[in-house]
């Protein structure tokens, strides 16, 4: 089976071949560095990061290119408000994002470019289309003609004479037509300018990635990602003035993830102001931020509620305390035999499930929900009473490492279990207004209880542990307990 992407531009599922055999060209719109990001902006970062890992698990060589705009309205106003140059403040939301994108671990991009330092490609790019006609210069600024390209709105299906005043457009009586967008706008006093053709400027928003895309990735690219939000105008825009230039199909597949939603209220209530990825990840972590962003089919919109952080953490603990029992019996001096065939054959079943998965437009919740399929299946074979066998230690090494392997698809599950797991059952302790001392204290009287042979005593705390969510394992090495998931 291929692998099949929904297409935005077609509205349905397509094979997805690459324009060059083997090889895959990849763009995602990335933030204009003016602040912290907004958490939604994080979806499309954590969900492309899956596209890329997948292909090249299907034996495709990405090119993933994810650029930073560092020219901007807001950057500009920003700089002002703080006595500083725009490149300070670029400079500085960059390194913080990269810091974010380091916190929820995710893989490096192929390149990060810059608008600033591709400012020659973009004065050419416009220069181009002006030579064309598709763009027309007023007073030193630079708009491209919509009406010269007959394919406009293709991608959003807008049509150029319903584009009136709305629609994000700028009412402005110089232009041909209120849906011409800016190429290039000349400079204003005190602002951040370069040379061009037309006087001092700077250029569009629209403009740069066009430019961009096409001195990295060439005038063609097979894959071109970013929100919801972005299909018009900017997606639109993008294809109208390199389609123009260039005179070939600019994109062949455009994908685009939903957006956030925030319809409960109690999420203010419990999380605080939670508007930035950063405030997130310092009061949770990128592991939570990933499961509940790759719990949902990324064209499907999340809501992002206190019950869903509770959901997200639950589930990861149910994982991370399979690995966590998992590696522990690797680590016992047993006898090697081999895997179950049972459990062998579930593992065989999963991995073919989840490439099917995969391959059907990048079904990560269906993905999650296989490894936790396996994870109960490990469960039952190996976290049974009695002694640790032979078997249970090889079921344990396979799922272990297979847990990993599939994990790393995601960029999740590939934390130290124990440490790992310990944090998160702190957190679900800290919700219910438990201590981990006070069990501890509670674990080790019923310890001292068994040891004296008061099974009155000792299976009275024991049900008390399980009315406070807490499930305690008696093996030959002690009691040890965890957080019920």
């Amino acid at each position: 089976m291929s692998v099949r992407i929904y297409n935005t531009q077609s509205g349905k599922k397509e094979d997805f071949v690459p324009i060059e055999a083997g090889k895959v060209r990849m763009y995602c719109c990335g933030p204009t560095v003016y602040d912290f990001l907004h958490i939604g902006n994080y979806r499309g970062a954590i969900f492309f990061n899956v596209v890329r890992n997948w292909l090249e698990k299907r034996g495709f060589k990405v090119s993933y290119i994810y650029n930073y705009t560092d020219v901007d309205d807001k950057i500009i106003n920003r700089a002002k408000a703080e006595g500083v140059t725009s490149s300070e403040i670029s400079e500085k939301y960059i390194k913080e994002f990269q810091k974010d994108y380091e916190l929820m671990q995710l893989r490096p991009h192929t390149k990060n470019p810059r608008v600033t330092e591709y400012m020659d490609d973009i004065i050419g790019f416009v220069a181009g289309l002006v030579e064309k006609k598709k763009a027309y210069v007023v007073d030193g600024d630079v708009y491209f003609d919509v009406q010269s390209f007959k394919d406009y709105g293709k991608l959003s299906n807008k049509k150029i004479e319903d584009m009136e005043s709305g629609f994000r457009i700028d009412v402005d009586n110089r232009k041909k037509h209120p849906a011409d967008f800016a190429l290039w706008k000349s400079a204003k006093e005190d602002e951040v300018s370069w040379a061009s053709p037309w006087g001092q400027g700077r250029p569009g928003w629209h403009i740069e990635c066009s430019a961009m895309n096409r001195a990295i990735l060439g005038e063609s690219i097979d894959i071109h990602g970013g929100g919801m939000d972005l299909i018009f105008p900017h997606h639109e825009n993008e294809i109208a003035q390199t389609e123009a230039l260039t005179g070939k199909p600019f994109v062949k597949y455009w994908m685009h993830n939903n957006m956030l939603e925030f319809g409960n209220q109690k999420m203010s209530k419990s999380l605080g102001n939670v508007l930035t990825g950063r405030s997130f990840l310092e009061k949770y972590d990128g592991e939570i931020l990933k499961y509940m962003m790759l719990q949902a089919h990324y064209r499907s919109t999340i809501d992002f509620s206190e019950a869903q952080v509770e959901l997200a953490i639950k589930g990861l603990a149910r994982v991370y305390s399979a690995m966590a029992h998992a590696e522990s019996l690797i680590h016992l001096n047993l006898e090697l035999v081999p895997v179950p065939e049972k459990f062998q054959t579930l593992i065989t079943e999963a991995d073919e499930n989840i490439e099917k998965d995969m391959d059907d437009d990048f079904n990560t919740p269906q993905v999650l929900a296989r490894i936790f399929e396996v994870v109960r299946a490990y469960n039952n074979y190996a976290r049974t009473p009695g002694k640790m066998t032979p078997d249970k230690k090889a079921v344990a090494e396979v799922f272990f490492h297979w847990v990993k392997n599939k994990g790393s698809l995601l960029a999740m599950f590939q934390l130290n279990p124990a440490e790992y797991l310990r944090g998160l059952d702190d957190r679900i302790l800290d919700a219910k207004g438990l201590s981990r001392d006070a069990i501890d204290k509670l674990v080790e009287e019923r310890s001292v209880a068994r040891a004296n042979k008061d099974f009155s005593t000792s299976d009275k705390i024991r049900d008390q542990l399980k009315d406070m969510g807490v499930l305690i394992q008696d093996g030959l090495s002690g009691t040890t307990w965890e957080v019920e998931k």
